[in-house]
């Protein structure tokens, strides 16, 4: 057969200014994390060492998946378990997962109110399509993950809720209360990314206690209610130390409005195997299943029925966290110790102590400061380029999460990279910040 060579013809440039895509398509902003990774990519091919602290991921010769669920997934595929699953889950995984929820965090849950999907996004792209319609708003604190992005698609109104160190980055009752009257969906996630802090007891019992009285009030006059959308990926990975609490736990009131986006991913380092989970009121998750049914997000299913076998596998279950744990913490710690030994010294720097997940929150403010190729350092984006360049460390400002300031706020994580290259990373950023 004769080939076409379109190469030319695809790659050719639009003759009219019509725009050939949708608005929504048009408008949408891509991930200024894959732009920093793909550049410190290009670095490392050239020869560059850069301890990258860019990526929300895990390197699997750092924290490779659990064996047993490894070993699951091999036996599955064996057993020719490669068709079509069921679009809201298979059996087994649907089976488990309330066995899971309720020996671990205490909630019993019908099985009505599992859904299961290709990971955590497709969970949270069915939650704003389930509940969100165009114009409603969306109430979401900042810095947060990809919302931003989320109410675009749907074509929703983002009202953020800027929050500081002083909060440790999370939103209280008082913050988020003028904003619920005009709410359909707050969005929050605890342990949060990017700051890798926890929302405490009272916190997250303010919110709750807020969002039932809105809508008693809603209901009284026949009106839709708000709903939380609470995404606590990371909470097994929660620090020792810190408490993780869930709303339905505080007001059990809160499971008529709560939806959980939960999955392997994180707990488990298991990013690429692609299992996650809703979990809320059933005739939110009934719709909820229909839509990710029709866009086809499904867990893949010899992944699913490996997860299965893991949930319900409480030996392997500790072994394999406890090691995370050890693994994450001795990193998370090693980074804190050396930004705040920094500080010590005089340098313009600062971190939050490390509550859960994998991230770390660093204050980098060498604001004002010439480089020694007398480049002035007058934005996060400036700091970020010099610390990778003179120091061989990869970082995200904090605008990557839709903080507008240039207050010399990052994001570390350490998923990808072991606490050797950490501890080689920061005298480097120690001599760079010196040399300014």
């Amino acid at each position: 057969m004769a080939t076409t060579d379109l190469t030319s013809i695809a790659r050719t440039a639009p003759t009219s200014s019509a725009p050939r895509v949708s608005t929504m398509a048009e408008g949408l902003v891509g991930s200024e994390i894959l732009k920093i990774a793909a550049e410190i990519r290009a670095l490392i091919k050239g020869g560059r060492t850069v301890c990258n602290l860019t990526v929300g991921d895990f390197d699997p010769k750092q924290f490779p998946i659990p064996d047993a669920l490894k070993k699951a997934i091999v036996d599955a595929y064996d057993a020719n378990e490669t068709n079509y699953p069921p679009s809201n889950g298979m059996p087994e995984l649907r089976d488990a997962l309330p066995r899971f929820y309720e020996r671990e965090l205490g909630l019993r849950y019908p099985l009505e109110s599992f859904l299961v999907a290709s990971g955590a996004r497709p969970v949270i792209y069915g939650i704003y399509r389930a509940v969100v319609d165009p114009g409603d708003t969306v109430v979401y604190p900042v810095p947060s993950w990809n919302n931003n992005h989320y109410v675009h698609m749907l074509g929703a109104k983002g009202v953020t809720v800027p929050c500081g160190p002083e909060s440790r980055f999370l939103p209280s009752k008082s913050e988020l209360l003028a904003t619920l009257p005009t709410a359909r969906l707050v969005c929050l996630n605890s342990p949060l990314n990017p700051t890798g802090t926890a929302m405490a007891r009272d916190q997250l019992l303010g919110v709750c206690e807020a969002i039932c009285a809105e809508n008693a009030k809603r209901a009284s006059r026949g009106e839709k209610p708000v709903y939380l959308m609470y995404d606590h990926i990371y909470w097994m990975l929660t620090a020792k130390g810190t408490e993780h609490y869930t709303p339905p736990q505080l007001v059990p009131e809160m499971a008529k409005y709560t939806i959980f986006v939960d999955g392997i991913s994180k707990a488990f380092a298991a990013t690429g195997v692609r299992v996650g989970w809703a979990v809320g009121p059933t005739d939110v998750i009934d719709r909820m299943s229909a839509i990710i049914g029709h866009v086809g997000a499904w867990a893949p299913r010899a992944e699913q029925i490996a997860t299965a076998r893991l949930l319900d596998d409480t030996s392997a279950i500790k072994t394999y966290v406890d090691a995370m744990h050890a693994g994450l913490g001795s990193r998370l710690n090693a980074l804190h110790e050396a930004f705040q030994s920094m500080k010590s010294s005089g340098l313009p720097v600062d971190s939050l102590s490390p509550e859960g997940a994998i991230y770390l929150t660093v204050r980098i403010a060498p604001f004002g400061k010439k480089t020694p190729s007398g480049a002035e350092l007058k934005t996060n984006e400036d700091v970020r380029r010099y610390v990778l360049e003179a120091a061989g460390v990869g970082i995200v400002p904090f605008q990557a999460f839709g903080v507008p300031g240039d207050d010399g706020w990052f994001r570390l994580s350490v998923g990808a990279v072991s606490e050797r290259e950490i501890r080689d990373a920061m005298p480097r950023l120690a001599e760079a910040l010196k040399a300014l």
